[in-house]
């Protein structure tokens, strides 16, 4: 079953949502274990439900509360969704390690025919001391330069804890955003990894020094490889 068609069955439980909408999410957040943490969206609505969704690594999403209705199967009462305006809110109270996952908000979009959800917020429930990433940097071979016209760089972040990071690609010493897609940390174990792509034509890739720089835990982590594919 397709995501789209496990989103819709599990939306049944929070009825009489429709009309479009957008939303917006942080996109992580953390509490130590036992804690209290309040996960949060803002919608461009003003009138309709909020459903919150978790997904776990590995994992298909799962209903958890809605504003107004019942909790999804098995959803303990720790869990609590409410709404105030344009914002909602999902409180999750004496956290436990097991809680930790993606929580996604939104609603039904009546002029799309489908449900509109939010970037999702990742919550790392805190446990275990901070774990810094090994970095590694690989340039595109020349083969897939000339096959496809152009060159994709691969910064991999792997091994580190807790998963929130900040991550930026320079060329020549000047960040640049263009062509770059950053994955969200995935969980490996009790550590986790991650992804970026930096992407340029063939005509632009040339010798020139790329560097992917990472901020983990407040420390600054860097890569380099140079356009004719040396280290």
């Amino acid at each position: 079953m397709g995501w789209a068609l496990i989103f819709l069955a599990v939306f049944t439980y929070c009825t009489g949502i429709e009309g479009q909408s957008t939303w917006t999410q942080p996109p992580s957040s953390s509490v130590s274990p036992g804690g209290t943490i309040t996960v949060s969206c803002t919608t461009t609505q003003s009138s309709y439900r909020i459903g919150w969704y978790q997904q776990k690594a590995g994992e298909g999403p799962r209903f958890v509360h809605c504003d107004g209705c019942s909790r999804g199967e098995g959803i303990p009462n720790r869990f609590t969704a409410t709404r105030s305006g344009n914002t909602g809110s999902l409180a999750i109270t004496n956290a436990q390690a097991e809680d930790e996952a993606d929580y996604y908000c939104g609603s039904w979009n009546n002029g799309a025919i489908a449900y509109v959800f939010g970037g999702g917020t990742q919550l790392t429930v805190t446990g275990q001391p901070p774990v810094s990433p090994s970095l590694q940097v690989f340039a595109p071979s020349e083969q897939q330069i000339k096959s496809e016209k152009k060159a994709i760089l691969v910064c991999l972040l792997s091994g580190f804890y807790p998963p929130t990071f900040t991550l930026k690609w320079k060329v020549d010493g000047a960040e640049t955003t263009s062509g770059v897609e950053t994955t969200k940390a995935t969980k490996q174990g009790d550590k986790y990894l991650a992804s970026s792509y930096l992407t340029r034509s063939d005509s632009d890739y040339g010798d020139h020094k790329y560097v992917c720089e990472v901020v983990h835990n407040g420390n600054t982590f860097s890569k380099s490889v140079s356009g004719s594919g040396g280290c």
